[in-house]
């Protein structure tokens, strides 16, 4: 009997953790980690949301398969243990039961198996984009490449150490709140809210992983081979990522940020940025001279 109650206990404790994973979301940030989430970041593209749709429904398969299982060992345990069944059953076959245990998982991969396909259909399929956006993954930090329908510059973006980080918000440049520690950056990617960005992206060096969870993206950063993703961002705010793949020294310390705005504050950014980093590049190119 103790056997059966620490078994019924641990059904019970995963039906509480398959309830709880569905009501998680709220304890989830969207575009940044939060404390104590423990769930996927909140959505911010179709992508995401599929991505999110798919997460639940796989929680409530493998929910409803983990209480069904307990149950029938439960119910094994109870019905045919020596005390309650003396003398054992000489049954070897069972057709129907065994063509049931065969169909019954292969119809469950099948549910599955139609919304992953289709999942990975609107990952991969990059639709007709409204702008261009190439990133470059370096040891240890990103390049980002406006191309030339959006002005034609180029940037670094390095993470922010604790003290550039704190002059940062002293300063107002960017908001407390949206400078969490390890992830904010000098320079952000900027997007505008509902259009399309398609994400071209390479390594300069070894292999990266660029990642940004709000957006559902994650894609390999590989030298010699361009990769492809796209997103759209429908909902302003700053939105971070990651590098998820082990790089080498400084790979926790390559954080990923784009900010989404208005069309407007997109178009004043971006006549700002064509100034700002074709100055940094001219400077650049006279430093590298002067050096020759």
């Amino acid at each position: 009997m103790r056997f059966l109650s620490r078994t019924f206990a641990t059904a019970a404790a995963t039906a509480i953790a398959v309830a709880a994973l569905a009501t998680a979301p709220a304890l989830a940030g969207t575009g940044m980690p939060s404390p104590w989430q423990m769930n996927l970041q909140g959505a911010a593209t179709p992508v995401a949301e599929f991505i999110h749709w798919f997460h639940d429904w796989l929680n409530v398969i493998i929910g409803v398969i983990t209480v069904f299982v307990a149950a029938l060992l439960i119910y094994v345990i109870y019905r045919f243990n020596e005390k309650a069944n003396p003398v054992p059953s000489k049954t070897t076959h069972n057709a129907l039961l065994e063509v049931a245990w065969t169909v019954i998982p292969v119809l469950i991969l099948v549910v599955i198996a139609i919304p992953s396909f289709r999942l990975l259909k609107l990952q991969l399929e990059v639709p007709k984009a409204d702008m261009t956006l190439k990133v470059t993954g370096k040891q240890w930090y990103w390049s980002y490449e406006y191309v030339q329908d959006q002005g034609a510059f180029g940037f670094d973006s390095l993470m922010l150490d604790e003290k550039q980080r704190a002059e940062a918000i002293a300063s107002n440049k960017i908001a407390a709140a949206e400078a969490p520690r390890l992830l904010a950056v000098d320079n952000e990617a900027v997007v505008p809210v509902g259009k399309i960005v398609r994400v071209q992206v390479t390594g300069a060096d070894v292999i990266h992983k660029f990642t940004v969870p709000s957006f559902g993206v994650k894609i390999d950063a590989i030298p010699g081979r361009l990769n492809e993703t796209w997103f759209k961002a429908e909902r302003e705010g700053i939105y971070y990522g990651q590098c998820s793949f082990i790089c080498g020294q400084n790979h926790a310390y390559m954080p990923i940020a784009f900010r989404v705005v208005s069309q407007e504050r997109y178009a004043a950014w971006l006549a700002e940025a064509k100034q700002k980093f074709a100055n940094a590049e001219d400077a650049g190119s006279k430093l590298a001279a002067a050096s020759k």
